[in-house]
């Protein structure tokens, strides 16, 4: 499980040198929100250090489908029914902001971003409904888009039947580790320290700034910026106001005359496809998303991967798998990211999450809205998303969220209770939920080894299960993620699971 972009990507060094006692910014997350909110402080003269959990990219941002684009599926349209006409307007400067940022600073960069028309497609009735809402909502944001009814295959190069579809051109799809590359080489050639394999546990909040503690030390600053997706602090209750959502992705090598998609896809039907095509060393790799799930929600997610391969190769009986990975984002119940000072942090700590899985685009929009607010110096769309208070319907889905995450854990802890204990081991690539006594045990077995580990969530003691296509141990509450081992992957979990004997 290695994406196509980490294949083909440039080595990014680690470093596992200490981090810094103090400086006056530290960025949490070396994905793209933290090296462009670490990018743009530097620049206005601000000394800023940067931690990461893993390594660069690692997670979200490294493992993404890449696309630059201000046509998002059907986004707009829940923008609009969510938070009106004009937070539609802000959100889409906030887009195209950063879509510029993102393509100057790249410039030049061989392979890193390419300019590639993005297509909304819908396949069914149903679908062009909700496709002349996205239209409607566009056109209300005066995006340039094309309304297409009934395209012939051969105008978009796909061999499958499309309803209706819209069109924006001028977009661009991203190597996305490509440019995490760039973007830490000048960070670390002015200076700025990148540390990886250092993740952040808490954060104290003093009169004039924090102390952020990591597993590798103390450091002192006046401001925190968390951008590492789920936040690993409670304080504000931010993880209440998420929904967390994992999906895979794929890639195939195509034959010579293979269909090859006209643009960057992505279809408002259920079960969505995402879809893109790049020249890899004179192959046709075509790039397939689907599968997607609540994390931790999904019972068997090895069938979620298989039926993308089974779409896949329906309409291209020829493509061969290259690869395959998977990606987690997180979606606001108010369909707006959320980008600013954490309730309760003395003004002192920021966050930015909640892109909806458009974190291309909205990555960078964070990063200026954090960056503009740290050094004064805000654009007027930022002023228009901060002030955008919940509505109704906001207030319905967190509700709807939070009623869900509770169901989940109480229906997980008495299934739990009366689950079946057995002292024969899961079988290879497999993992369950056993009992001693009253406590839930992660069992697994994985590379011939079996492992029996708490079954509780490390965050907020949801039970766990088992992910068999990644063979992780996930959290159906707030998106955790555990190695068989126990390790943190991903979430808002900062505590490995003890071992059952612990």
């Amino acid at each position: 499980m290695r994406s196509l972009w980490a294949e083909t990507a440039p080595p990014i060094p680690d470093d596992a040198s200490a981090p810094p006692g103090g400086t006056t910014v530290v960025v949490a997350g070396a994905g793209l929100t933290g090296l462009a909110a670490a990018t743009m402080l530097q620049s206005a003269g601000v000394r800023v250090a940067v931690v990461e959990a893993r390594s660069i990219g690692a997670v979200t941002t490294g493992n993404t489908t890449g696309k630059l684009s201000l046509l998002q599926g059907d986004v707009l349209a829940h923008v609009r029914e969510h938070a009106g006409d004009e937070a539609l307007r802000a959100y889409v400067e906030s887009n195209r902001a950063g879509q510029e940022w993102l393509c100057r600073e790249m410039q030049g960069i061989a392979g890193a971003v390419a300019e590639e028309s993005a297509v909304t497609y819908a396949t069914t009735p149903a679908g062009v409904k909700t496709l002349d809402a996205e239209f409607a909502a566009a056109q209300s944001a005066g995006l340039p888009v094309e309304r297409l009814a009934q395209p012939a295959r051969d105008e978009l190069g796909v061999p499958f039947e499309i309803e209706a579809a819209l069109r924006l051109e001028a977009q661009f799809r991203l190597h996305p580790l490509r440019v995490l590359a760039e973007l830490a080489r000048r960070l670390r050639a002015q200076g700025v320290p990148i540390v990886t394999g250092c993740r952040m546990t808490d954060v104290a909040v003093e009169d004039h700034g924090v102390v952020v503690k990591t597993e590798r030390g103390d450091i002192r600053a006046a401001t925190l910026v968390l951008a590492a997706g789920a936040s690993v602090l409670d304080r504000g209750l931010l993880f209440a106001r998420l929904v967390p959502s994992r999906s895979f992705v794929v890639a195939y090598d195509l034959p010579a005359g293979a269909p090859s998609p006209r643009g960057m896809f992505l279809s408002v039907d259920e079960p969505s496809r995402s879809l893109r095509c790049d020249d890899v060393d004179g192959i046709r790799v075509l790039t397939i998303g689907g599968g997607a799930h609540i994390t931790g929600r999904a019972e068997h997610t090895g069938r979620l991967l298989a039926e993308v391969d089974d779409w896949a190769l329906s309409n291209w009986p020829a493509a061969r798998r290259r690869t395959w990975w998977a990606a987690q984002d997180y979606r606001s119940v108010t369909h707006l990211p959320f980008a600013g000072l954490l309730p309760r942090s003395g003004g002192h700590i920021y966050a930015a999450t909640g892109y909806g899985k458009w974190g291309m685009t909205n990555a960078v929009a964070s990063a200026m809205r954090i960056a503009g607010r740290i050094v004064g110096s805000e654009e007027p769309w930022a002023a228009t998303l901060d002030a955008h208070h919940a509505g109704l319907a906001d207030i319905g889905e967190t509700i709807q969220a939070n009623t869900s995450v509770g169901g989940h854990l109480l229906a997980d802890w008495v299934r739990s209770g009366v689950g079946q204990s057995t002292t024969d081991p899961p079988a290879e690539g497999s993992g369950r939920i056993a009992r001693r006594g009253m406590s839930p045990v992660a069992e697994s077995t994985t590379g011939g080894v079996t492992r029996r580990l708490s079954g509780v969530c490390t965050h907020l003691g949801g039970i766990l299960t088992w992910n068999d296509a990644e063979c992780s141990w996930d959290c159906p509450l707030h998106g955790s993620r555990f190695t068989p081992g126990g390790q943190v992957l991903e979430g808002p979990a900062v505590a490995a699971l003890s071992t059952a004997d612990e």
